[in-house]
């Protein structure tokens, strides 16, 4: 219960910081685009909305706080309902799988997320393309693990998050690990985002493996606790693209493009991504399933 409430006033403490930066830049209302909107499946103009479906916190871009969520994608998906002429609301499940499951079974229309683009994962869903991502590590300051890289994560407790693609590398590196005769690596996989950083500034995990745009967000919120490293590493992945998530061949797929292609041409792409310091993520061109293999 204690750890519980502990995580609960770290991220009382974040969504604070959240709002700050989302009060710092307007965003531009957005006109309907009837072009756009006619290419909506029926059932979703004639109902005027759709549910965008989370697996919980993942800052910069969702901030979730009860039924609420605001962030980059929130700003977003608030613009791409604006050119559509559809309200986007937004549900929460517990995990990645439940995400999937929930967007195959037709419950949710989509997950903007974003969610790591893998061809496996295409098998069953298209994935809608809007940012590029680096996977690091967030570690105490100093560093006092040495930890820089996949190969000296070896004898230290990794921290990830359960169903991901940063999950799986980690488990094929402590496989690695003992192979190689090396000490341990023990992977700790939590459900969401700040259980996984708190594991870390209380000491319980020696680093959170994760994606570089949140963690940078951690970081700058750990009033000087924290530090990245493995930046500029490939660290077990090639290019990383992540986006929205729709049933496999889904109308819906090519709707979301042209939308945010409409909304990087007016500049609300890049003036929302800046607006919560994801300038090095940012896309040169969205695209359907970008995404290449998951590492072994």
């Amino acid at each position: 219960m204690q750890s519980k409430l502990i995580a609960s006033a770290a991220f009382a403490a974040l969504l604070v910081a959240g709002s700050a930066i989302a009060q710092e830049a307007g965003i531009p209302k957005q006109s309907v685009n009837q072009e756009l909107r006619a290419r909506l499946p029926e059932n979703i103009r004639t109902e005027g909305k759709m549910i965008s479906v989370n697996n919980g916190s993942f800052p910069p871009y969702e901030i979730v706080t009860g039924t609420e969520m605001t962030g980059a994608s929130s700003d977003l998906t608030d613009a791409i309902g604006q050119v559509l002429g559809v309200k986007i609301e937004h549900a929460t499940v517990g995990g990645l799988p439940a995400l999937l499951a929930g967007v195959n079974s037709g419950r949710y229309q989509f997950a903007f997320g974003p969610v790591g683009d893998f061809k496996s994962r295409e098998e069953a869903n298209d994935f809608v393309d809007w940012v590029q991502e680096f996977v690091v590590f967030a570690v105490q300051k100093g560093n006092p693990k040495g930890i820089t890289s996949l190969d000296t994560a070896c004898g230290n407790r990794i921290a990830v998050m359960a169903g991901g693609s940063a999950e799986r590398v980690i488990q094929v590196q402590a496989e690695k690990c003992k192979a190689d005769g090396r000490e341990p690596l023990t992977v700790q996989s939590y459900t969401d985002q700040p259980s996984s950083i708190l594991s870390v500034r209380s000491k319980r995990a020696d680093a959170f493996f994760s994606s570089q745009a949140p963690l940078t967000y951690f970081v700058a919120q750990a009033n000087g606790q924290l530090e990245l490293t493995g930046v500029g590493q490939k660290n077990g992945f090639e290019d990383l693209y992540q986006g929205a998530v729709v049933p496999k061949g889904s109308p819906l797929g090519p709707v979301l493009l042209d939308t945010i292609k409409l909304l990087m041409s007016n500049g609300t792409y890049a003036a929302i991504m800046k607006k919560w310091g994801l300038e090095n993520n940012m896309i040169k061109e969205p695209g359907i399933n970008l995404g290449g293999a998951l590492p072994k």
